[in-house]
Protein backbone atom coordinates (compact mmCIF):
# COMPACT_ATOMS: atom_id res chain seq x y z
CA UNK A 1 0.00 0.00 0.00
CA UNK A 2 1.41 3.39 -1.03
CA UNK A 3 0.48 6.51 0.95
CA UNK A 4 1.35 10.01 -0.21
CA UNK A 5 2.26 12.41 2.57
CA UNK A 6 2.08 16.10 1.68
CA UNK A 7 5.52 17.39 2.67
CA UNK A 8 4.94 21.07 2.00
CA UNK A 9 5.06 22.23 5.63
CA UNK A 10 4.30 20.86 9.06
CA UNK A 11 4.72 17.52 10.85
CA UNK A 12 5.04 15.20 7.86
CA UNK A 13 8.15 13.20 8.89
CA UNK A 14 6.34 11.81 11.94
CA UNK A 15 3.47 10.58 9.74
CA UNK A 16 5.97 8.93 7.42
CA UNK A 17 7.62 7.10 10.32
CA UNK A 18 4.26 5.86 11.62
CA UNK A 19 3.23 4.58 8.19
CA UNK A 20 6.58 2.88 7.57
CA UNK A 21 6.33 1.18 10.99
CA UNK A 22 3.00 -0.26 9.86
CA UNK A 23 4.51 -1.62 6.64
CA UNK A 24 3.11 0.96 4.23
CA UNK A 25 5.15 2.44 1.41
CA UNK A 26 5.44 6.23 1.72
CA UNK A 27 5.83 8.84 -0.99
CA UNK A 28 6.54 12.45 -0.09
CA UNK A 29 4.52 14.91 -2.12
CA UNK A 30 6.40 18.16 -2.62
CA UNK A 31 5.87 18.88 -6.32
CA UNK A 32 2.79 18.33 -8.45
CA UNK A 33 4.67 15.59 -10.32
CA UNK A 34 4.83 13.65 -7.01
CA UNK A 35 1.02 13.51 -6.86
CA UNK A 36 0.67 10.35 -8.93
CA UNK A 37 -2.23 8.03 -9.74
CA UNK A 38 -0.63 5.06 -7.93
CA UNK A 39 -1.36 6.41 -4.44
CA UNK A 40 -3.77 4.41 -2.29
CA UNK A 41 -4.33 7.34 0.08
CA UNK A 42 -2.89 10.67 1.20
CA UNK A 43 -2.17 12.45 4.47
CA UNK A 44 -2.51 16.18 5.04
CA UNK A 45 -0.33 16.79 8.12
CA UNK A 46 -0.56 19.31 10.90
CA UNK A 47 1.20 22.64 10.55
CA UNK A 48 -0.12 26.05 9.55
CA UNK A 49 -3.29 25.69 7.49
CA UNK A 50 -3.03 29.12 5.86
CA UNK A 51 0.51 28.40 4.66
CA UNK A 52 -0.38 24.88 3.54
CA UNK A 53 -3.46 26.14 1.69
CA UNK A 54 -1.35 28.75 -0.09
CA UNK A 55 1.29 26.15 -1.01
CA UNK A 56 -1.38 23.73 -2.27
CA UNK A 57 -2.84 26.49 -4.43
CA UNK A 58 0.53 27.75 -5.73
CA UNK A 59 1.73 24.20 -6.40
CA UNK A 60 -1.32 23.46 -8.54
CA UNK A 61 -2.57 20.79 -6.10
CA UNK A 62 -5.80 22.28 -4.80
CA UNK A 63 -8.30 21.48 -7.57
CA UNK A 64 -6.75 18.13 -8.66
CA UNK A 65 -6.55 16.97 -5.03
CA UNK A 66 -10.14 18.04 -4.38
CA UNK A 67 -11.26 16.15 -7.50
CA UNK A 68 -9.37 12.98 -6.48
CA UNK A 69 -10.87 13.09 -2.96
CA UNK A 70 -14.36 13.61 -4.41
CA UNK A 71 -13.71 10.56 -6.64
CA UNK A 72 -12.86 8.46 -3.57
CA UNK A 73 -9.15 8.87 -2.79
CA UNK A 74 -8.79 8.12 0.95
CA UNK A 75 -7.44 11.09 2.89
CA UNK A 76 -6.45 11.66 6.50
CA UNK A 77 -6.05 15.23 7.75
CA UNK A 78 -4.53 16.02 11.15
CA UNK A 79 -5.02 19.45 12.75
CA UNK A 80 -4.28 21.79 9.80
CA UNK A 81 -5.33 18.92 7.54
CA UNK A 82 -8.77 18.94 9.19
CA UNK A 83 -9.03 22.66 8.42
CA UNK A 84 -7.99 22.09 4.79
CA UNK A 85 -10.68 19.40 4.36
CA UNK A 86 -13.57 21.33 5.98
CA UNK A 87 -16.28 22.83 3.80
CA UNK A 88 -16.67 25.74 6.23
CA UNK A 89 -14.47 27.54 8.76
CA UNK A 90 -16.42 29.45 11.40
CA UNK A 91 -13.67 31.98 12.11
CA UNK A 92 -12.00 32.27 8.70
CA UNK A 93 -13.45 33.10 5.29
CA UNK A 94 -11.18 30.67 3.45
CA UNK A 95 -12.23 27.25 2.21
CA UNK A 96 -9.48 25.09 0.78
CA UNK A 97 -10.57 21.60 -0.33
CA UNK A 98 -14.09 21.76 1.09
CA UNK A 99 -14.69 18.00 0.83
CA UNK A 100 -15.55 17.27 4.50
CA UNK A 101 -19.11 18.23 5.49
CA UNK A 102 -18.11 20.02 8.69
CA UNK A 103 -17.77 23.49 10.14
CA UNK A 104 -14.37 23.78 11.82
CA UNK A 105 -13.03 26.46 14.17
CA UNK A 106 -9.32 27.26 13.69
CA UNK A 107 -7.11 27.65 16.79
CA UNK A 108 -10.15 26.73 18.89
CA UNK A 109 -8.04 25.89 21.95
CA UNK A 110 -5.94 29.06 21.75
CA UNK A 111 -2.39 29.70 20.70
CA UNK A 112 0.78 27.67 21.22
CA UNK A 113 0.63 28.08 25.01
CA UNK A 114 -2.81 26.45 24.93
CA UNK A 115 -1.33 23.16 23.66
CA UNK A 116 -1.95 20.06 25.77
CA UNK A 117 -2.18 16.26 25.82
CA UNK A 118 -5.13 14.27 27.10
CA UNK A 119 -6.41 10.72 26.81
CA UNK A 120 -9.58 10.40 24.72
CA UNK A 121 -11.98 7.62 23.77
CA UNK A 122 -11.62 7.10 20.02
CA UNK A 123 -14.42 5.01 18.50
CA UNK A 124 -13.06 1.71 17.18
CA UNK A 125 -9.62 2.33 18.74
CA UNK A 126 -10.19 2.81 22.48
CA UNK A 127 -8.35 5.15 24.86
CA UNK A 128 -5.87 7.26 22.89
CA UNK A 129 -3.20 9.77 24.06
CA UNK A 130 -4.17 12.84 22.02
CA UNK A 131 -1.73 15.74 21.55
CA UNK A 132 -3.37 19.09 20.75
CA UNK A 133 -1.22 21.93 19.34
CA UNK A 134 -3.10 25.13 18.44
CA UNK A 135 -5.88 22.71 17.63
CA UNK A 136 -9.16 23.22 15.83
CA UNK A 137 -12.39 21.43 16.62
CA UNK A 138 -15.54 20.62 14.67
CA UNK A 139 -18.39 22.94 15.60
CA UNK A 140 -20.94 21.05 13.53
CA UNK A 141 -20.88 17.95 11.37
CA UNK A 142 -23.13 16.92 8.50
CA UNK A 143 -25.48 13.94 8.77
CA UNK A 144 -23.04 11.64 6.93
CA UNK A 145 -20.15 12.51 9.22
CA UNK A 146 -19.40 10.00 11.98
CA UNK A 147 -18.08 11.45 15.23
CA UNK A 148 -15.14 9.36 16.44
CA UNK A 149 -13.86 11.36 19.43
CA UNK A 150 -14.76 14.34 21.59
CA UNK A 151 -12.88 16.42 24.13
CA UNK A 152 -15.02 18.10 26.80
CA UNK A 153 -18.05 18.07 24.51
CA UNK A 154 -16.14 19.35 21.45
CA UNK A 155 -15.81 17.12 18.36
CA UNK A 156 -12.12 16.40 17.66
CA UNK A 157 -12.18 13.37 15.32
CA UNK A 158 -14.53 12.55 12.45
CA UNK A 159 -14.93 10.23 9.51
CA UNK A 160 -16.96 10.79 6.39
CA UNK A 161 -16.68 7.76 4.12
CA UNK A 162 -13.08 7.70 2.88
CA UNK A 163 -12.11 10.91 4.76
CA UNK A 164 -10.66 10.88 8.29
CA UNK A 165 -9.80 14.01 10.24
CA UNK A 166 -8.44 14.61 13.74
CA UNK A 167 -7.86 17.90 15.53
CA UNK A 168 -4.94 16.28 17.37
CA UNK A 169 -1.61 14.75 16.34
CA UNK A 170 -1.42 10.95 16.70
CA UNK A 171 1.88 11.02 14.80
CA UNK A 172 3.53 12.67 17.84
CA UNK A 173 2.54 9.95 20.33
CA UNK A 174 4.27 6.77 19.19
CA UNK A 175 0.84 5.08 19.27
CA UNK A 176 0.18 3.73 15.76
CA UNK A 177 -3.48 2.75 16.16
CA UNK A 178 -5.05 5.72 14.36
CA UNK A 179 -2.66 5.36 11.44
CA UNK A 180 -3.57 1.65 11.41
CA UNK A 181 -7.26 2.69 11.46
CA UNK A 182 -6.62 4.84 8.34
CA UNK A 183 -4.84 1.98 6.56
CA UNK A 184 -7.75 -0.34 7.43
CA UNK A 185 -10.16 2.23 5.96
CA UNK A 186 -8.22 2.01 2.69
CA UNK A 187 -8.20 -1.81 2.68
CA UNK A 188 -11.99 -1.93 3.12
Amino acid sequence: MKIGVFALQGAFIEHERALLSLGAEVKEIRLFSDFSDDLDGVILPGGESTVQGKLLREGGFLEPLKKRIEEGLPVYGTCAGMILLANKLSNDGNVYLGTLDATVRRNAYGRQLGSFAEELDFKGVGKFPAVFIRAPFVESAGKNVEILAEHKGKIVAVRQGHMLATAFHPELTGDLRIHAYFLDMIRK
